[in-house]
């Protein structure tokens, strides 16, 4: 049996309204918390919430939100400086994907005043950083509780796989009803999204017993609201959304996503596609190729997707999975292919080299060099 080290380092709250812990959470870390977050959380006064909250316990909130569409790493940089100035004692990641993953390139360099580009040219960050805490609007961050995140190299638009200090995350907070105002089909590619990351994981060289147990209910999870949105059934989603995205974090952590994820990063990064889109389109895809690689753990995706596996072969019941995940998204009428998205495919030769490199690819079950990577591209285009 393979042996497992596991560490997890935040204080972790997962329910509704958990975002009014915040208060006491960042007074104990000192007086003056700067929130990395963006201006869509205006519509529904979330930031007016959130420094409403930390004021009642006595702490002054900084509102850093100049966060432009498409922004890369090094807007890091400014969160940083402004985090610096105002003598900051806590850094709060309050977004989406990409906000979280400024944020926490902020807390990072804050104090020690480390170049973005150093980090992103692989320099291990040290102490002394600014503690981080984590609230996620999406639920879906396959990277919250791993020791590296993700970021968008300004040079050349490419994903870079970032080290993350021991300790930096000090609480991440879960909140499902942070995520009600997205739209019906949007909210639907979310639950395609983490299940890419969910089964990749599962299928992954690096997972093992704790990381199987997390994301078969991950993956049921997800399959249940995939199943609400296309019956129109009654159901916790935005609850449902955000316990199967802590599953899929606390899973990948202990295993590791593969190169499905890689790209749907990586053209994100290039591109003006939302992850999640392009998660959907490379699913089925992916999905083919683990069909191969990993028939047996497939077959049990199908089965925890509700899909009638009994009497039937291993191979049979893991082609079950990929025609369930096709027929839901036709159901749903999400986007299938990603010339739907107006990208062309000479520039996304780039894309394939840059998902390629991430280290965590090195665990998906088939070898995947730069051509394969293209392949899948070209296959889902």
């Amino acid at each position: 049996m393979m042996d497992i080290s596991f560490k997890l380092d935040p204080e972790i709250l997962i329910g509704m309204d958990t975002i009014n812990r915040t208060g006491t959470i960042c007074n104990t870390y000192g007086g003056r918390t700067l929130i990395v977050t963006e201006q869509g959380l205006y519509e529904n006064r979330n930031i007016e919430r959130l420094t409403a909250i930390l004021n009642d316990f006595g702490v002054e909130a900084i509102v850093f939100d100049e966060i432009p569409a498409q922004a890369a790493a090094d807007v890091a940089e400014s969160a940083a400086e402004l985090a610096r100035g105002a003598r900051c004692s806590v850094i709060v990641g309050f977004g989406g994907l990409t906000i979280q993953s400024i944020a926490r390139i902020a807390a990072i360099i804050a104090k020690s005043g480390l170049p973005v580009f150093e980090l992103l040219d692989g320099t291990k960050p040290e102490e002394p950083f600014l503690p981080y805490i984590a609230i996620p609007t999406t639920g879906r961050d396959p990277f919250l509780f791993s020791g590296y995140l993700l970021a968008v190299d300004p040079r050349d638009r490419s994903i870079k796989q970032v080290k993350s200090p021991e300790g930096l995350c000090k609480a991440a907070i879960m909140d499902g009803n942070l995520a009600e105002s997205l739209s019906g089909k949007f909210a639907a590619t979310m639950a395609f999204d983490g299940f890419c990351v969910a089964v990749e994981a599962y299928c992954s060289n690096k997972a093992q017993f704790l990381s199987d147990a997390l994301l078969e209910q991950a993956i049921f999870q997800y399959s249940q609201i995939m199943n609400s949105y296309e019956n129109s059934e009654t159901f916790d989603l935005m609850g449902g959304i955000t316990n199967a995205g802590f599953l899929t974090a606390l899973g990948s952590a202990v295993s590791a996503p593969g190169i499905g994820t890689a790209l749907a990063y990586a053209i994100n990064g290039r591109f003006s596609v939302a992850k999640s889109w392009c998660s959907t389109v490379l699913l089925p895809y992916i999905l083919e190729k683990l069909v191969a690689a990993r028939p047996e753990k497939i077959a049990k995706v199908a089965a925890l997707m509700g899909e009638t596996v009994e009497g039937a072969s291993t191979a049979n019941s893991a082609e079950m999975a990929v025609e369930a995940i096709r027929r839901h998204m036709g159901v749903l009428k999400v986007p299938a292919r990603l010339k739907e998205f107006n990208l062309s495919l000479d520039r996304l030769v780039s894309v394939a080299e840059a998902a390629h490199n991430l280290e965590f690819v090195a665990y998906s079950p088939w070898t995947i060099a730069a051509e394969d990577a293209f392949d899948l591209l070209k296959q889902a285009f």
